[in-house]
């Protein structure tokens, strides 16, 4: 691992980070109050296969949140975890490992519900619906033939609507993917918990991990977290560092 001769509080990359995604933050309450315009809509990204879809949200999403306390928690933990990582890794290889974690959760968040909608998309056109039907649901919420499928094939397209309309926001993915390299870079270092109780990070990191593991089996459709998107960056994470580790002779955890 690189070995940094001065140690800074707030590193440049995380400085920039933060002030890109406070500056996002901003404009997302400046547009929607002054011109009408919800940015969450346009730079969060939608799964594949919806009409709002764009490629420029697999990027933009990360630097967009839905509340202040959502942008708060992750900024807070990025500069709490991420400090010391870029003053030893240094701000390129920082950069680079907090973009690919930030994309990796991006994609397996995005690629379990692209296959969750399309399996509820075969079990409707199995149903009797027609592409004309669920579109019409896509479209107006509601859906013209709700005798098909009684009221499960309601309940299906509710869902179709909901994995297909939702946008995903928020640097998360890439945030956990830090916690997971500060856990292995530094397992004995304590973390405390609230500010009282002392916990090893590679324990906290762990319990951290398996909760989000449960959380995204358990796949609750009540739920607004992204429970895979955080497991994604937490797997990139460890997949990156341990690729790091086998083929730079510098680098070690």
């Amino acid at each position: 691992m690189l070995q940094s001769t001065r140690f800074s509080m707030l590193p440049e990359v995380i400085k920039n980070l933060l002030i890109i995604n406070g500056l996002f933050f901003l404009a997302t309450i400046v547009f929607d109050s002054t011109f009408g315009i919800n940015l969450i809509r346009l730079l969060g990204v939608y799964v594949p296969g919806s009409n709002n879809f764009s490629p420029y949200q697999i990027v933009t999403h990360m630097f967009m949140h839905g509340n202040f306390g959502h942008i708060f928690l992750n900024m807070f933990a990025l500069w709490m975890f991420g400090t010391a990582l870029e003053n030893i890794w240094g701000g390129k290889r920082f950069l680079v490992y907090y973009l690919i974690t930030g994309f990796g959760a991006a994609f397996l968040h995005l690629g379990v519900q692209y296959l969750e909608a399309q399996s509820i998309l075969n079990e409707l056109l199995q149903m009797g619906y027609s592409k004309g039907d669920i579109s019409q649901m896509m479209q107006t919420g509601y859906a013209t033939s709700s005798g098909i499928g009684g009221a499960h094939g309601l309940e299906k397209l509710r869902q179709l609507a909901a994995i297909y309309g939702m946008p995903t926001v928020g640097a998360s993915g890439a945030v956990f993917g830090i916690l997971l390299a500060f856990g292995m870079t530094f397992p004995n270092q304590r973390i405390y918990l609230y500010f009282l109780f002392p916990i090893k990070a590679k324990y906290f990191v762990g319990a951290i991990g398996a909760l989000e593991l449960i959380n995204g089996l358990a796949n609750d459709p009540s739920s607004n977290i992204a429970h895979l998107a955080h497991l994604g960056g937490m797997l990139f994470g460890f997949i990156l560092i341990k690729y790091w580790k086998n083929n730079d002779p510098r680098f070690y955890v």
